[in-house]
């Protein structure tokens, strides 16, 4: 079956856009589990199932630990009913955060655009000051 295929390296880097170093960093992080033979690392569907999750986490802004926590989760044999509780939990937080970070940002921006059309009216008014004197 095509899903039950092992992927090399160079495949998931490829599927994910991620680099080796990525792959090898959650491998050390204990996140992936690829098979070892020598030197060469074969990644199963579970492999690519659980990158698929840690790349949309991070994207989130969940941390490692976080997502670590919740895919250890998926074994507890409860049909990830506690996995999918605990993600939300943690999903709910994390959209507060985005929804402050995102306010605060629209914030700024307001205020940068009013301080911009200060300084465009005082360049103006120079400008024709400095033509007026001409």
């Amino acid at each position: 079956m095509e899903s039950d295929r092992l992927m090399t390296i160079r495949e998931m880097c490829d599927t994910f856009e991620v680099t080796p170093r990525t792959l090898r960093f959650y491998e050390a992080k204990e996140l992936l589990f690829p098979i070892r033979e020598g030197q060469k690392r074969l990644f199963t569907r579970r492999d690519r199932a659980r990158l698929k999750l840690i790349l949309r986490g991070k994207r989130f802004g969940f941390s490692l630990e976080e997502l670590r926590q919740l895919l250890d989760l998926y074994d507890m044999g409860d049909q990830q009913h506690t996995q999918l509780v605990k993600t939300y939990e943690i999903a709910e937080q994390r959209l507060a955060d985005m929804e402050a970070r995102r306010d605060e940002l629209n914030e700024a921006i307001a205020e940068l655009k009013e301080q911009m059309d200060w300084g465009a009216s005082i360049i103006a008014s120079l400008n024709t000051e400095t033509k007026a004197a001409e």
